[in-house]
């Protein structure tokens, strides 16, 4: 069942100001011009997968095991990237790891991404997901930029929105990679979720991130767990490289420098599975207001009169 993202999000208080200030407004009978209020979330982009195939107008797979100068995704990953290891049924993305030989890899699995279909620049960038458990998964969740306009990794930046070590099911982290190009990268350094006893990352948990203009928060569910707010580019000043559109990339590696590789206790096939991919922008709010001559309990009048108390009676346009 697909879950309403934001009900338990800080649009509950920001719909109390609104009523809050609405209400004063009224009350106090007092000429407004416009009055910024806290943003709301306003949905620009989602896949909710409630088909039956990957809609292929939002999403491109990677193919093979990285480029031959660079093997592994650079991060002496095993796995052979295929487009039939990815699948859409009952509503969910699935992202399937499997031990078996193709190519020169022994293992395949799925990577799909948004890049030439989708970027944004900011807002909030939502998923709804469930890991696999076992030492060599390596599930991710991450944006790039669209256009490497600042250099190469990670001058021009990269917003890992979820990551996890498949024999720590208890814990995932959230990182953001800048600086310099390769080898002159660095990243953010924590701290790490860690979910209450009885439950981890093979339940369905909903990883988040609210990039603003100077900070990046990360989420899972409603448990805001860290904020950066300090990066740097050679290729800009500040919020360089962090201005510009990134595009979405969803993956399940198997072995690597993050995790290691699987052991005998990895069970295979595994999957990860995404419910939604929900993106927002962040967008202003305000109090539209102007003077309105009405009667009492009539607003709308057109013949010039005021209000019993002989005030001029607004009109508070919400959105």
């Amino acid at each position: 069942m697909k879950q309403s993202s934001l009900a338990s999000q800080p649009n509950q208080a920001r719909g109390l100001t609104r009523k809050f200030v609405y209400t004063w407004a009224i009350a106090c009978g007092l000429f407004l011009t416009t009055l910024s209020l806290p943003a709301e979330w306003q949905l620009t982009w989602s896949d909710e997968f409630n088909g039956d195939s990957i809609n292929t107008n939002q999403w491109v797979f990677d193919i093979g095991n990285g480029k031959p100068a660079n093997p592994g995704w650079g991060n002496n990953e095993l796995e052979y990237y295929r487009r039939e290891n990815a699948c859409v049924t009952n509503g969910l993305l699935h992202l399937m790891a499997r031990a078996e030989d193709f190519g020169t890899q022994h293992y395949t699995s799925a990577r799909i991404k948004t890049r030439g279909l989708f970027s944004q620049a900011q807002g909030r960038f939502e998923f709804r997901a469930r890991l696999p458990q076992g030492k060599g998964y390596w599930p991710a969740i991450w944006l790039l930029p669209q256009d490497t306009k600042y250099g190469r990794w990670a001058a021009s930046g990269e917003i890992d929105v979820m990551e996890n070590r498949g024999d720590d099911p208890s814990r995932v982290l959230g990182t953001i990679h800048f600086g310099g190009e390769f080898p002159k990268q660095t990243h953010s350094k924590g701290p790490s979720f860690t979910f209450p006893a009885g439950d981890s990352v093979t339940n369905f948990h909903i990883y988040a991130i609210e990039w603003a203009t100077n900070s990046i928060k990360w989420y899972v569910d409603s448990t805001l767990y860290e904020t950066q707010t300090n990066w740097w580019s050679s290729g800009g000043k500040y919020p360089v490289p962090f201005d510009q559109p990134f595009y979405i990339v969803m993956n399940l590696a198997v072995g690597g420098r993050f995790g290691g590789n699987p052991d005998t206790n990895t069970v295979f096939p595994g999957e990860m599975q995404v419910d939604y991919v929900r993106v927002y922008r962040d967008v202003p709010t305000h109090l539209s207001t102007s003077t309105s001559e009405a009667q009492a309990g009539h607003s709308g009048s057109s013949d010039g009169e005021s209000s019993a108390d002989g005030k001029e009676l607004i009109k508070v346009k919400l959105p």
